[in-house]
């Protein structure tokens, strides 16, 4: 599995302990350090099945400061995908993705639910 995250990020760190005492076997990526392209976005969003707008960090300094709220409802989707391949701090955190699902957002049940298949 692959594990994304901003290590500064309380949730993430939740997560990561989550997936250690679960003894969860992951690749770690720093969003930051090594953001996530469009077309891995693109592959990611598919295999959700999530809405495009999930993959955005709504609660982010930059997604305000740009103020994407406003925005994004006039943006192409690949408008969408370039945005957020351009900056990791766009991008909703952490995101764990799997041979054929991907999490977006810790959510404990969810996350345990996706691991015990």
């Amino acid at each position: 599995m692959l594990f994304i995250e901003y290590p500064k990020c309380s949730t993430c760190q939740k997560a990561k302990k989550f997936l250690d005492s679960h003894g969860a076997a992951y690749t770690d990526r720093p969003i930051k350090e090594e953001n996530p392209t469009a077309q891995e976005l693109k592959n990611w969003q598919r295999i959700s099945g999530l809405p495009l707008k999930k993959f955005f960090n709504t609660s982010g300094m930059l997604y305000k400061e740009l103020g994407l709220k406003d925005k994004l409802p006039a943006m192409s989707e690949a408008e969408q995908f370039d945005l957020l391949a351009s900056d990791g701090m766009l991008v909703k955190r952490p995101i764990l993705v799997g041979d054929d699902f991907v999490l977006v957002g810790f959510k404990e049940t969810e996350w345990a639910e996706t691991l015990a298949k």
